[in-house]
């Protein structure tokens, strides 16, 4: 008995192994048909920097960057590639580069000599990409080996493909089926987070690490401290050079989340689990930590950020008290985007999804931190409310990790209790089950096993 039931537990590994690459081998398929044409404004701030890190000089540099800018501004909209909004290019490559070329020797001329990003821009806007040095270091041996263009592409590929894998791990270790972790694996490269992972900007980095960061606190949550905790605080730690203001988002909502989730357990008489304490510890200390970090290092804080938008990218005097103004930026942007997502309610609908899936399955392991998950994209976006960016997806991707870790509970059927609720909060005895062929879960058997692992 015990011989079959290992056999067969070999054999949805392997189909879920095969699964799992013909997931990632679509999505590189997909992708191969759009390596060029991924390029935003900020991309050439990240590249020169990146390029100056592998030895070309500064102007060399911006030479470089410039040009792989204006040959991406030739292509029209990318056709292929799901959730862009591109247009077809307004100016020819040689008016670019002339554009581009003439506003870096303006800049020199003005002040802005040293950094280890090109001229492109005044000093004080371009301090917002030199306090983000951990993406140009990520890109250094993807460009150095493989040239800019193609580089670019492999490092988004990357990207893309590690978030993607964390995702499905963290779905298993919450305890769903391989049906469902697949399915989860498939949404984060078939939405926005797929098209942000592979984008040549700062965000896609920070999603695959903040996918790291969930995971980390998945596991907490099932009583795996160790691996739980380095997860956590390594992801958030190459975070922080990536994108310091998203890395503290994610660990105060993280925090403040399960955090809440304390509280409402204790108020229920409940033992609070301890993985939930050890984790929004962890979390509430690395905000701190981060908080500090930036202000140690004289990055821009969200005082900058706000004058940067009122002011255009510091191209006008700051605003003497920006927070009126500010306030009022908020909610012109987002009435406008609420009018956008009525208009296309595919993120509407996903969230409804969601919180249909989470009331069905209630887990304590998934609920807290695909919560927070989407409160540090929330938070992200208020803290820029351009409406240049209302049809962008960047800045809020992190929302969009929320369907895409709630909706795959939906392929598993609701668990059948049979004793009291246990510390991780699954409850003694209780079967979540699977109808595919692929895959069932018994958290009994789980525990059987151990904290955080599975049983087929």
């Amino acid at each position: 008995m015990r011989n079959t039931r290992t056999r067969t537990t070999r054999g949805t590994e392997r189909r879920a192994v095969v699964g799992l690459l013909l997931i990632a081998l679509a999505f590189t398929a997909l992708q191969l048909t759009a390596v060029t044409g991924r390029a935003s404004p900020d991309t050439k701030n990240y590249l020169s920097y990146a390029l100056t890190l592998s030895g070309e000089s500064r102007a060399e540099a911006g030479r470089l960057a410039i040009g792989y800018s204006c040959d991406s501004g030739q292509r029209g909209p990318l056709r292929t590639i799901p959730w862009t909004s591109r247009e077809a290019p307004g100016e020819s490559r040689e008016q670019c580069v002339r554009r581009l070329t003439a506003s870096t020797a303006h800049w020199s001329a003005h002040g802005n000599t040293s950094g280890m990003t090109a001229p492109f821009a005044n000093h004080r806007f371009m301090a917002i990409f030199e306090a983000r040095p951990g993406y140009p270091l990520f890109l250094v041996p993807f460009v150095t080996l493989f040239g800019i263009a193609p580089g670019l592409w492999l490092a988004g590929l990357a990207v893309a493909l590690a978030g993607s894998l964390c995702v499905l791990a963290t779905l298993r270790h919450a305890g769903t089926s391989w049906r469902a972790a697949l399915t989860g694996q498939a949404l984060f490269l078939a939405l926005p987070t797929g098209t942000v992972a592979m984008n040549p900007l700062s965000d896609g980095l920070s999603l695959a690490l903040g996918t790291a960061v969930v995971l980390g606190c998945t596991l907490l949550l099932r009583d795996r401290p160790r691996t739980g905790a380095a997860l956590v605080a390594g992801g958030l730690a190459l975070m922080f050079p990536v994108r310091y203001s998203q890395a503290l988002l994610l660990a105060a909502a993280l925090a403040a989340v399960l955090v809440a989730r304390a509280v409402l357990v204790r108020l229920r008489h409940r033992p609070v689990p301890p993985g939930a304490l050890r984790a929004a510890g962890l979390c509430g200390v690395l905000a701190v930590l981060i908080h500090t970090g930036t202000h140690l290092l004289s990055w821009p804080s969200g005082q900058d950020s706000a004058q940067d938008l009122l002011t255009h990218h510091y191209s006008r005097p700051d605003v003497a008290d920006p927070w009126p103004l500010f306030l009022a930026q908020e909610k012109v942007f987002w009435a406008a985007w609420i009018e956008r997502q009525a208009a296309r309610p595919v993120l509407l609908v996903l969230l409804a999804l969601s919180a249909w899936a989470l009331a069905r399955r209630r887990s304590a392991v998934l609920l807290p931190v695909a919560v927070g998950a989407a409160a540090a994209g929330l938070l992200n976006q208020a803290g820029h409310p351009n409406l240049d960016q209302l049809l962008g997806h960047r800045l809020i991707v992190f929302v969009w990790l929320l369907p895409v870790l709630a909706v795959p509970l939906l392929l598993d059927r609701p668990p059948r209790r049979s004793g009291p609720v246990t510390s991780d909060g699954t409850g003694k005895g209780e079967e979540f089950v699977d109808s595919s062929p692929l895959s069932t879960y018994s958290a009994q058997g789980a525990l059987r096993q151990g904290p955080g692992r599975t049983a087929e």
